[in-house]
């Protein structure tokens, strides 16, 4: 593993390698349970926690924590699996097996926020891989992430597919009693099958809907990004209607579709499951992303606007609620590191 292109003694003298942590510090562990079966973690010391997103970017937010790299929900999708390739890592079943934990994340985050030089901008959670993945349930870096973000009161917002944050209820409702805090949960569709292959480690669609129904239950307010929708697998008229119904039946305050991306790292994992699964697909999916790693304005104007006339029609809005900051499509980034860049969401 490529550690030391992310160190200070790497002997690099570009900028832009900045150390994330020292190599020394990393300890690489493995744990003998069934949840954990075929998964290492390795625990570095970071060195900052608080990433600056592009400035070439549309997102709205300008400012991301992450204390996990690398994600064992294991979606064939996810655009975040090119990072595993600057650590020399596989952007495959490396990225579902091979876990970088930011063991220091709420110490170094609290130091963060309490500088002077920090101005109390809003951050956001989940933009890269989730921060609620079964890791966390051993790790348990978020309670302090939050504490620190409730005692600074800094708003800040989550994006999760993980019923995890259930156990972080109380401190999410005390950090909604001082700051503005947004949380959305990803549910691009509710086809069991679909789910079982295409995000094999994630709860459920129902029970992350089981989510937004507990946190609407305790007041807080829980938007839905509909997302990804996977051209031909999950975007008949039924199949979205579908959905919405069930997003509004769980009590989202808003619903926001996301097409499905394919950027590279991604595209080559997803498409290689797509021919094991659904070979007669596949030229389908190379007319309608020949352009690139999103599929034609056209389509994603059609899927947008189904979305949003059953989310009136169901009686939930587009995207004024949950999320405070709205999340739009995301940008090509970088690797994280301290004061440069993070990648966007899904």
């Amino acid at each position: 593993m490529r550690w030391e292109n992310l160190t200070s003694d790497s002997g690099h003298s570009r900028a832009d390698d900045t150390a994330l942590f020292g190599a020394e510090a990393v300890v690489t562990r493995t744990f003998d349970t069934p949840e954990f079966n075929g998964i290492t973690f390795h625990e570095i010391r970071a060195r900052s926690i608080i990433n600056r997103v592009p400035a070439v970017s549309r997102m709205s937010f300008q400012w991301t924590v992450n204390p996990y790299r690398g994600c064992t929900h294991a979606c064939v999708y996810c655009f975040a699996r090119k990072t595993h390739s600057y650590l020399d890592l596989d952007t495959g079943l490396g990225f579902d097996s091979q876990i970088v934990v930011k063991t220091n994340a709420p110490e170094l985050l609290r130091r963060q926020l309490g500088s002077r030089r920090w101005l109390g901008e809003h951050i956001a959670m989940g933009t890269n891989v989730d921060c609620y993945q079964r890791a966390e349930g051993r790790y348990r870096l978020m309670p302090g992430i939050i504490g620190a973000l409730r005692d600074h009161a800094n708003p800040f917002s989550i994006l999760t597919k993980g019923t995890l944050i259930l156990r972080d209820l109380d401190l999410l409702k005390q950090a909604n009693e001082v700051t503005d805090v947004g949380i959305a949960v990803s549910v691009g569709f509710t086809d069991p099958d679909l789910w079982r292959t295409v995000e094999p480690g994630t709860p459920a669609p129902e029970r992350r809907l089981e989510v937004v129904r507990t946190l609407a239950e305790h007041g807080i307010g829980c938007g839905v990004l509909m997302a990804p929708v996977i051209p031909f697998l999950s975007d008949e008229p039924a199949q979205l209607r579908a959905t919405v119904r069930a997003i509004a039946a769980a009590g989202a305050t808003s619903v926001t579709p996301l097409v499905l991306h394919l950027r590279p790292g991604a595209r080559e994992w997803f498409m290689a499951w797509l021919a094991a699964h659904h070979p007669h697909l596949v030229r389908r999916y190379e007319r309608l992303y020949a352009d690139g790693s999103y599929a034609p304005k056209w389509y994603q104007r059609r899927i947008t606007r189904q979305v949003h006339e059953l989310a009136r029609e169901y009686g939930i809005g587009p995207a004024d609620g949950g999320l405070p900051r709205r999340l739009p499509e995301p940008e090509p980034a970088a690797p994280d590191m301290p004061g440069g860049t993070q990648l966007t969401l899904i």
